[in-house]
């Protein structure tokens, strides 16, 4: 008889069913423990977990991560050359609400994205992200007023990516069950690699062939990865389209597990992002020198590869909430205990790298821990309820970093204990999720 060993509390709602021998639990564990494989003739219950088919839906979802979230991790340097160039007379603050914008649209199309994923496949949404995605570089490209590059990378591109990122990881979801956050945790470093990639073709091209250029050579690369990705990432489910229902993104909050893990992500990612942006603007104030500062987000992307992955794979084996409260704790720590005291240049590129690892797990398992919890049929909509809740965060975090700066009259310390604060909550909204599910005790979850 085959047994499916994965996570705790997956069974009910990843396709199986309690294995009507096993011992019932005792007080505090989960209601199942063991689990039986569902055999019937739908396939909608049964994971792979591997095979040709299956893996080439991972390579397309990394293309789609590289070209959509790896993106959004490479807009920081953008902060820093808008500042200097074509939009030298704005306010930090106000700049920064172009990217912010970004990405709160990119997250915030998780509900639409996941609604019209669950009813008709990964298709069209391909097709309409690819168009939006590069369209919208194209058009930043030739853009030199503030409101144009609002429209062109906070909206037009923004919506594109939305399409992009949620079809890739919902489509990866319904392949993999036992080695989920490991398949997650590689086409994330899609991201990562993205956020090495951009940022450093952008330090080198921009001097020699110009900003547009630049822009232009980015989205074709993005193209041609896209391409692949249209051709290879599939779903393995059978879609059904079902009428609207405001009350399906509603109810999985009513669930304290799932409630307790959206508010976790919801202030993680409102401090998450505030280094990404602003490492290069606060280590130029440190006195690095402008060349050095540029690569601060290549190391922390480059770092945060080694994070989406290993932190992944540890945690099908240890347990994914488990290995989930430990990095983001670790992330806080970092923030506020090396990143405040930084002054020279090696104490902030140690802090790039490290804290690009430490975050990286969190940025790869969040699909991985609503999938955890969830229906695969209804993967769509719960996972953009969560990421819905988590663009709320994206939009108001590099403002109030902004703000922050300002009301410092230019140093960092605000930004970095709101940002060490917030992330501090969110890692103990973790616990308080895996508390939902199995007590304190440890366990493997």
């Amino acid at each position: 008889m085959f047994y499916d060993r994965s996570m705790a509390g997956q069974s009910e709602r990843g396709g199986t069913i309690a294995n009507p021998s096993s011992k019932p639990p005792s007080e505090g564990e989960p209601a199942v423990e063991k689990t039986q494989e569902v055999t019937s003739d739908s396939t909608e219950h049964y994971f792979p977990d591997g095979g040709l088919e299956a893996w080439l839906v991972v390579f397309g979802g990394w293309c789609c991560l590289f070209t959509s979230l790896g993106w959004v991790n490479s807009i920081g340097v953008f902060q820093d050359y808008y500042e200097n160039n074509q939009l030298k007379g704005y306010p930090p603050g106000n700049i920064a609400w172009i990217l912010s914008t970004e990405t709160f649209v990119m997250l915030m199309g998780a509900p639409i994205v996941g609604k019209i994923f669950d009813g008709y496949g990964p298709r069209y949404l391909l097709a309409f992200g690819t168009f939006f995605h590069i369209f919208g570089l194209m058009m930043a490209s030739l853009s030199s007023e503030y409101y144009q590059f609002f429209l062109a990378q906070g909206i037009c591109s923004a919506m594109g990516a939305s399409a992009l990122l949620f079809s890739a990881t919902n489509c990866t979801g319904t392949w993999f069950s036992k080695r989920r956050a490991l398949v997650f945790g590689i086409i994330s470093s899609g991201a990562s690699l993205g956020g090495v990639i951009v940022p450093t073709m952008a330090a080198e091209l921009i001097p020699k062939i110009g900003f547009s250029w630049t822009m232009r050579a980015i989205a074709f690369l993005f193209l041609a990865l896209l391409i692949i990705a249209n051709f290879t990432v599939k779903s393995r489910l059978t879609h059904e389209p079902t009428p609207f229902r405001a009350m399906e993104f509603i109810t999985p909050l009513t669930e304290p597990a799932f409630l307790c893990l959206t508010s976790a992500s919801f202030f993680f990612y409102w401090g998450l992002f505030l280094p990404v942006n602003f490492i290069s603007l606060q280590a130029e104030s440190n006195g690095m020198p402008t060349r050095l500062a540029d690569y601060m987000l290549s190391i922390l992307n480059a770092s945060s590869i080694v994070g989406r992955i290993l932190p992944a794979w540890l945690g099908d084996r240890v347990g994914r909430f488990n290995i989930m409260i430990v990095t983001t704790y670790l992330s806080v720590i970092l923030v506020l205990a090396l990143w405040i005291p930084a002054k020279g240049d090696s104490p902030i590129i140690a802090f790039s790298a490290l804290y690009g690892f430490s975050t990286g797990a969190f940025l790869a398992m969040v699909p991985a821990l609503v999938a955890q919890l969830s229906d695969v049929r209804k993967l769509g909509v719960r996972t953009g309820t969560n990421f819905f809740v988590l663009s709320l965060a994206t939009l108001t975090g590099n403002p109030i970093g902004g703000a922050l700066v300002s009301q410092n009259n230019g140093g960092y310390l605000y930004l970095q204990i709101f940002c060490g604060a917030t992330m501090f909550i969110g890692s103990t909204f973790f616990v308080a999720s895996r508390t939902a599910q199995c007590g304190l005790k440890w366990k493997r979850i």
